[in-house]
């Protein structure tokens, strides 16, 4: 492959975990920076350079980079709630776009650029949304075997982020923990990739009833607790949860059940995995936890097909998306995880929000199509009085 000029647009953490994994890449060249913060961007070029890339020019807006630089991808690293507005001019200028996640904190914003992607992929523009944990060698092997039905029937699903945010990492940026920026609290910010998952697995939602909280912080405008029941096309069930209030922190679990298999992915990890058609013990009232396969059934996803170029590297699922994301703009093909992807997140994440607003289920598809662009939604015990 040619050489591929990256501008990435955020240059704070999130942006060097975007400069880290495109630094694995020998295709790959970083030719700018852009944020608003000078001494930002400065300190970006400056690890971009330790690391031993080229140092980018750095400018304050992509205007400024699409005149001075020849860029094909734009990495958006910016806080949410800039997203649509900077990837919209990212594809109006015909350049490939990457959106960290969450897509945007906007629905009605989001299905804007839904739009605009999917025009621009007929002139072969590819635009993706970062969901990097689709690209586990744990949930691949789950998705594979939901797509070959060896779980049989799906009933339920339970997905769970139990993590720990101090109230110093919410006081560390103004745009944290507010609705305008963040677009919600542990569901939004930290849970999405988890939602993005539960929908990947169990496939388009119904209806969702859901109760939010502000439990352990202050000074913050969302939630840092989370819970929701999912009714989902096919009948099968699922708990959400979703919280920052988990001292010190515990794991990101997603738990799937079916008539003829289950599987638990911990923290990336394949933690369970039985499937009936792989023979091996059964029994009437159940294994009671027992006939594990993960082990033989990861066998068949070799471990280098999943690992950075270092293993070592931090990012290494970022490392693992932008693989499938060269590949797609090199081959002319969609990207693994498409705008519409995480438009569907977005959408069941809004609706835990207004079915807690309004203190009642909601349906997926209202939420969707707009019934509830109006709403603000609020967070706590009082949301429904509120409202």
């Amino acid at each position: 492959m040619s050489t591929l000029n990256v501008a990435i647009t955020g240059c704070g953490v999130i942006g060097r975990t975007h400069a880290v994994a495109l630094q694995q890449f020998p295709e790959v060249q970083i030719v700018a920076l852009v944020d608003a913060i000078p001494a930002a961007a400065e300190a970006l070029a400056d690890f971009v350079e330790k690391q031993g890339g080229p140092r980018p020019p750095q400018f304050s807006t992509l205007a400024e980079a699409f005149a001075a630089e020849d860029i094909d991808l734009v990495a958006l690293a910016t806080p949410s709630g800039l997203h649509i507005q900077q990837g919209l001019e990212v594809l109006a200028a015909g350049k490939h776009v990457v959106i960290e996640k969450p897509l945007d904190v906007d629905l009605t914003r989001a299905q804007e650029i839904e739009a605009a992607a999917k025009e621009a992929a007929e002139k072969g523009v590819v635009a993706s949304v970062i969901s990097q944990h689709r690209f586990d060698q744990s949930s691949v092997a789950v998705a594979d075997a939901i797509a070959k039905g060896r779980f049989g029937r799906l009933t339920s699903a339970i997905a769970s982020v139990a993590w720990w945010r101090s109230q110093g990492y919410y006081d560390s940026g103004d745009w944290r923990g507010t609705w305008a920026m963040d677009g919600g609290g542990a569901l939004m910010n930290q849970g999405v990739h988890t939602v993005d998952l539960l929908l990947w697995f169990m496939g388009r939602p119904v209806e969702i009833h859901a109760h939010t909280a502000l439990l352990a912080h202050e000074r913050i405008e969302v939630e840092d607790t989370a819970v929701a029941t999912v009714t989902f096309e096919n009948g099968g069930l699922a708990v959400l949860h979703a919280t920052t209030s988990a001292y010190p922190g515990l794991t990101v679990r997603v738990q799937l059940m079916g008539s003829e298999g289950s599987a638990v992915v911990d923290n990336d990890r394949l933690q369970y995995f039985h499937s009936k058609d792989a023979g091996g013990e059964s029994a009437d009232m159940g294994l009671q936890g027992g006939g594990n396969q993960a082990d033989q059934e990861l066998a068949k996803y070799p471990v280098e097909d999943y690992k950075a170029a270092d293993p070592t590297t931090y990012p290494a699922g970022h490392v693992r998306q932008y693989r499938d994301i060269l590949d797609a703009i090199a081959g002319g093909r969609q990207p693994g995880v498409t705008v519409s992807d995480a438009v569907n997140a977005l959408a069941a994440v809004r609706s835990v929000y207004v079915s807690a607003t309004l203190g009642q289920p909601v349906l997926f598809d209202d939420v969707l199509a707009g019934k509830y662009n109006d709403l603000e939604v609020r967070t706590g015990s009082s949301a429904a009085e509120s409202a």
